[in-house]
């Protein structure tokens, strides 16, 4: 399916055409805020239908990789968030946004991410899922740590939209490739377009809803998100390839570490904090789906290793 490729391989560019449009004329998306959480549900559904249950079976026999994508996840991006913070001088209730992004679990825009770069989707979708479990106690624990404050989790909540926005599509996907895995593989080009294509409609609509909200940052504000972001994911790649793990789970921790569940934190700060401490998580919702799109797009493209990398050879 020549045609699916070469749309996909334009992905970067759909992301940032799309989002510029809806930052110019927010108008036209806005109304769509409704359809966010269904065009999750179809991107999970079509990487279920890639996905078997040996995929899993394979993450589970080999949990070392979730243990490190997880203790990155809540070492490298609060801590980075409060040093990033301090450095630019960002006032308390900025430096309390930034650190709320940070101290929150992976979010469902990595599983997708790791997909469209040919990750292991399998491995995102267990960290995730652990992370998001973890920071039942984590996100309230590090915000007390590094703040001073403490935050009641909305436990219940999270829980059943993991459940409902990934584990159920994910779990139907993977029901129907047992059946009809033949037929799903003549079509997986076009299930990609799909995913992209509702990537690329969630990004213009999250820009659209913070379109307001984004005319009122100041660029430091930005140059610490952009920072933030970019710390994540070179961190958690940079880490996994030192850990001597392959190519493929270096991408996946990359956008596990970098890509945060930041609606979250725009949610615990209106409801702890205050609306300025809301707009670094905004900001987050934004940058790192555009931030990831690329580099999800650059990756896609770039050979894909499944050894670890080399070692030197010692001189005699």
């Amino acid at each position: 399916m020549p045609t699916f490729e070469r749309i996909n391989r334009l992905f970067p560019v759909w992301a940032i055409l799309l989002a510029v449009i809806a930052a110019l004329v927010p108008e036209f998306f806005t109304g769509l805020a409704g359809y966010i959480k269904t065009l999750l549900v179809v991107i999970m559904f079509a990487m279920g239908l890639t996905l078997t249950k040996s995929d899993f079976a394979r993450v589970v026999k080999s949990p070392k990789p979730i243990a490190v994508g997880v203790l990155l996840q809540f070492l490298v991006m609060p801590l980075a968030a409060l040093v990033i913070s301090r450095l630019l001088g960002l006032s308390t209730e900025l430096t309390i946004g930034m650190v709320l992004v940070g101290a929150t679990a992976g979010g469902t825009s990595s599983n997708v991410m790791t997909w469209l770069a040919g990750g292991h989707v399998a491995l995102s979708v267990s960290m995730t899922m652990v992370s998001t479990l973890i920071s039942v106690i984590a996100t309230p624990l590090l915000t007390l740590l590094l703040l001073g404050q403490s935050i009641d989790v909305p436990v219940l909540g999270m829980l059943m939209s993991i459940g409902q926005l990934v584990v159920a599509p994910i779990m139907l996907g993977m029901v129907i490739h047992h059946f009809l895995g033949t037929h799903v593989q003549r079509v997986e080009p076009a299930l990609a377009t799909l995913a992209m294509a509702s990537i690329v409609l969630i990004i213009a609509i999250v820009v659209a809803l913070n379109a307001g909200r984004l005319t009122t940052l100041g660029p430091i504000v930005a140059l610490a998100v952009i920072a933030h972001n970019g710390i994540g994911l070179a961190a958690g790649y940079g880490l996994a390839r030192l850990l001597r793990f392959d190519t493929r789970t270096a991408r996946t921790i990359a956008f596990e570490v970098g890509l945060q569940n930041s609606g979250l934190a725009v949610t615990l700060a209106n409801q702890f904090f205050s609306a300025g401490a809301a707009l670094p998580g905004a900001l987050f919702s934004v940058w790192h789906n555009v931030s990831g799109s690329l580099l999800a797009g650059y990756w896609k493209h770039r050979h894909v290793s499944h050894a670890p990398p080399a070692t030197a050879t010692p001189r005699r």
